[in-house]
């Protein structure tokens, strides 16, 4: 299950289930204790076979009023008052008790679809996370850590019922079709990320992907060094192999453990005292473009630290020196707390007005 901000909307919206399942239990069985009982007591009080007391007791407790099996006795008369009495409560509260888990809850499934699909077509730079397994949820944990616009594309339909809650918008369909990757809003989103435990179906949801936006950026899971190969092929911006990047933490952790739990405090989340940044140079202010890191005065004014410089060829460099020109289409990377993070961005800010 997710944790954190999403951990805690599905603790909230799971409770009402549970007592709605609790009702429904209630109810049906109420109603077969009811049905027991008249067939019981006319089969002992007129001596009626199975059927003639099943009969008897449906059209006692409906109370639709159809011809009786044969004459009652005095018992008999006095048993169906008593069974009218007791079960008209019974039948009333059950029947609704049913209709309203099956209908209503269907119908707010229903209408909530169709508000998702107005917003659905608002969407644009948002993430298409396809797969809502172990590596679909942890994406979507981060998603939600950096309140990135996100939709979630699963075919399980049981899944996205009862997942369906507030902050995670689903879209029930299979990624693999045009129609369904279009109504998540494939032409405009940012990114896309396959996480499905099938290498075959990452591969067909990537190409289908590319062919409708060849500019977005795809992200996807593999289970093998040759699926990994086929999906570069396809198309894919990065590969993701689970049990590779977990098989080398854990050697990390034996051989330099120090070091890993070093980089843990360098988080990307907003949970960590330490936060990493990465800013695209070409948004920039106007003033402080094709300025040297030096010249552009971070640390000195906001206390963050530029670790890292990307440049317009794909090029990393690590720890830049002074001299390196902020220049159109190259990025740095920013290492510091959230409060000088917070402060660099309101030296840009500032610089904007």
């Amino acid at each position: 299950m997710l944790r954190n901000k999403l951990g805690g909307s599905i603790s909230r919206i799971s409770h009402p289930k549970r007592g709605g399942s609790l009702r429904l239990l209630i109810a049906i069985s109420s109603l077969f204790a009811i049905v027991i009982i008249g067939v019981g007591g006319y089969s002992m009080i007129e001596k009626m076979d199975f059927l003639n007391s099943l009969y008897m007791t449906v059209i006692t407790i409906a109370t639709v009023g159809f011809r009786e099996v044969g004459e009652l006795s005095d018992g008999g008369k006095i048993f169906t008052i008593i069974l009218i009495i007791v079960s008209l409560g019974i039948f009333a509260y059950s029947l609704s008790v049913i209709s309203t888990h099956f209908i209503e809850g269907r119908l707010a499934y229903f209408l909530s679809g169709k508000s998702k699909k107005t917003k659905q077509k608002r969407m644009e730079n948002h993430v298409i996370v396809c797969g809502y397994g172990r590596n679909g949820r942890q994406a979507v944990r981060e998603l939600l850590l950096h309140r990135h616009p996100f939709i979630v594309i699963d075919s399980d339909h049981e899944l996205v019922l009862n997942n369906d809650e507030k902050g995670v918008d689903f879209l029930e369909g299979d990624a693999t079709e045009d129609e369904v990757l279009e109504r998540a809003g494939i032409k405009t989103a940012k990114a896309l990320i396959c996480s499905f435990p099938n290498d075959a179906d990452n591969l067909y949801v990537v190409l289908t992907a590319r062919s409708l936006n060849p500019k977005l950026t795809i992200i996807s899971r593999a289970a093998s060094i040759s699926a990994e190969k086929k999906l570069r092929t396809a198309g894919v911006s990065n590969v993701v192999l689970p049990e590779k990047v977990g098989g080398a933490h854990m050697a990390t952790l034996v051989i330099k453990p120090d070091i890993v739990e070093f980089l843990e405090h360098l988080s990307l989340t907003s949970e960590t005292a330490t936060k990493l940044e990465e800013i695209l140079c070409s948004e920039l202010p106007d003033n402080l473009k094709d300025l040297s890191i030096y010249e552009l005065g971070i640390r000195r004014t906001t206390g963050a630290n530029i670790v890292g410089f990307k440049t317009p060829e794909g090029d990393y460099i690590i720890n830049p020196s002074p001299d390196t020109r902020i220049i159109p289409n190259s990025k740095i990377f920013v290492l510091g707390t959230a409060e000088q993070i917070r402060n660099m961005k309101s030296f840009f800010k500032n610089d904007l007005q």
